[in-house]
């Protein structure tokens, strides 16, 4: 090789090094101890355009954004945590930054748990009484447990809707026994849909009946409806918009959702929604109906949109934190 090529060959080395992404994070700190929710700011710099950025929590992705910069807030449990901010050009080009840091009063905080819900047993189910005024279409509908792939832990729970009747639905849940002194709620889970554009909504709820009244605190993400996650007015048995946006989500990524909830007297107040780290405060209240039932459930609903299409929606890591 003659002296002209190898001087080529180095520009072209060395411009292509120069169209590396950089990755620059203003907070958290490397080994800081943060407040849950953690505030992360990066930005991220290319000779071509950055397209994307995305954040980690445990090699599980939390959120991600277009453009050059991010300014979020993101959840996670107390303890420590990596945390990995990565980038994407125009080009292909990726660059991540990699820290660890130390969360105090991070959600899993409160003081009695139950855990890896999607791997019980007993998994209850319908599907006619899913639907409006509890009568709705029938269609098939599974629960499959345990899928490997796709799944966060090896142990993922597939919902499945099937037939061609519009605006059908299925409902599971799993009681959890009574819990009477629960008064606080953390509802949290992974999901995670390979069509999300067949899906009308996407339903999930905790329900407690005690001291002789229902609370339902029923939150959906109405993709095709109000694009808002809509939360369930117990007394008067309907919907209403929260305020907070709920998009189509993305496919083939996992989303994280976490639902924060209390009992307060005989109201039902919906304190947050966390989406892929972004909280939203709600702060509503709704009144309830007298039942006589002493139970503690989480449930997951799937609706069908005007098709009928058929869809799959997998959920991991279900787990319900209360005091």
């Amino acid at each position: 090789m003659n002296k002209i090529s190898l001087i080529v060959l180095g520009l072209i080395s060395a411009l292509a090094g120069s169209c590396a992404a950089s990755v620059s994070v203003s907070s958290p700190t490397n080994n800081s101890t943060v407040s849950n929710p953690m505030n992360v700011v990066a930005g991220a710099s290319s000779s071509a355009p950055i397209t994307a950025m995305a954040v980690y929590v445990d090699n599980n992705l939390a959120t991600k954004v277009s453009g050059g910069s991010i300014n979020t807030t993101i959840s996670a449990a107390t303890g420590g945590h990596s945390l990995v901010i990565q980038a994407w050009d125009s080009n292909g080009n990726v660059q991540k930054q990699a820290l660890s840091v130390n969360v105090t009063g991070g959600t899993g905080s409160l003081p009695y748990s139950f855990n890896n819900i999607d791997q019980m047993s007993g998994w209850q189910n319908c599907g006619a009484c899913s639907g409006a005024g509890g009568n709705g279409p029938t269609v098939p509908y599974s629960l499959t447990q345990y899928r490997s792939a796709p799944s966060m832990d090896g142990q993922a729970n597939q919902y499945w809707i099937g037939g061609n009747t519009p605006y059908s639905s299925a409902l599971w849940w799993k009681q959890l026994g009574a819990q009477p002194g629960a008064t606080h709620f953390i509802y949290d889970l992974y999901f995670y849909l390979q069509n999300p554009g067949v899906a009308q909504s996407i339903e999930l709820d905790m329900n407690q009946s005690v001291n002789g009244r229902k609370f339902i605190f029923g939150t959906q993400c109405n993709i095709k409806g109000t694009h808002q996650w809509d939360i369930w007015d117990t007394a008067n048995r309907k919907w209403v918009p929260s305020g907070v946006g709920c998009s189509q989500p993305s496919a083939y990524v996992w989303h994280h959702a976490i639902i924060e909830t209390k009992r307060v007297g005989s109201q039902t107040l919906f304190i947050a929604i966390t989406l892929d780290g972004n909280k939203s405060y709600i702060n509503r209240y709704f009144n309830t109906y007298a039942v006589n039932a002493a139970e503690l459930n989480v449930a997951v609903q799937i609706d069908a949109n005007y098709q009928g299409a058929n869809y799959s929606l997998w959920a991991d890591k279900i787990s319900l934190q209360y005091q």
